[in-house]
């Protein structure tokens, strides 16, 4: 692999092309956090209940004191043996982001159907500090568009990501990422939910891997990805001291 090879001269002016388009991305990202925020929100009226180390909690008591909530849906099936390989990758990027988060009045909160001690189990394996909760025998993954039951998958279509789809193309668990609020009343509203690719952003690694001159390298979305003690050999950090 190597690209057109030219005078620094020529690399400045395409470096320029370039930039354009980076500040357009960038505005339209601007633009689209805009229209983000200013999504009507829907009122969450059911009593939603969840398994933590902590015992039953409701959906407002996840919010631990603060008023956002970001509860990310990752995909562990009641029946699974390990968390989801993509969901793994970007649950390796919350934990430093966690202090951030909380001190900005938001709370970061990971839901999963498996039961509690699975969940328990898989987390200690990762070394993970946030918080995860079981929705199991609840019908909030149900309700938020990422478990689907067999009944589910035996229709024509399932609904994910907004759209139907082909059953066969969906799963018994799928990733997504919600926003809630709290107001001062204990009213708890939905803001905001993203699916599939939606959440790519949060995975600071693949923007790093972006910048590089291979770039993701990958043959199909992140097939290079496995769960962080999955790697064959640990990459070869560059050191000071040899």
């Amino acid at each position: 692999m190597q690209n057109e090879v030219v005078s620094r001269e020529e690399w400045l002016e395409a470096r320029r092309v370039l930039l354009a388009k980076e500040k357009e991305e960038t505005r339209l990202r601007d633009s689209v956090n805009a229209a983000r925020l200013a999504l009507p929100w829907v009122k969450v009226d059911k009593d939603y209940a969840f398994e933590t180390p902590e015992g039953r909690k409701s959906l407002a008591d996840l919010f631990d004191g603060r008023s956002q909530l970001l509860i990310y849906h990752f995909m562990l099936g009641p029946d699974w043996d390990a968390g989801c390989t993509g969901c793994s990758f970007l649950s390796d990027h919350v934990d430093g982001a966690l202090p951030h988060l909380n001190h900005h009045d938001v709370t970061w909160v990971a839901v999963s159907r498996a039961p509690l001690d699975k969940i328990a189990a898989y987390k200690q394996r990762m070394g993970w500090q946030f918080p995860w909760v079981s929705s199991f025998g609840s019908d909030f993954n149900f309700d938020y568009h990422v478990s689907f039951s067999p009944e589910d998958l035996a229709k024509d279509k399932v609904f994910y990501n907004f759209t139907p789809m082909q059953p066969a193309d969906a799963n018994d668990e799928l990733p997504g990422l919600s926003a809630f609020y709290r107001n001062d009343k204990g009213e708890v509203f939905h803001t905001y939910s993203s699916y599939a690719r939606g959440p790519e952003e949060l995975i600071g690694t693949l923007m790093i891997l972006d910048r590089a001159p291979k770039g993701r390298n990958e043959d199909s979305t992140m097939n290079f990805v496995r769960r962080h003690d999955e790697y064959e050999e640990a990459a070869k950090a560059p050191s000071c001291c040899h």
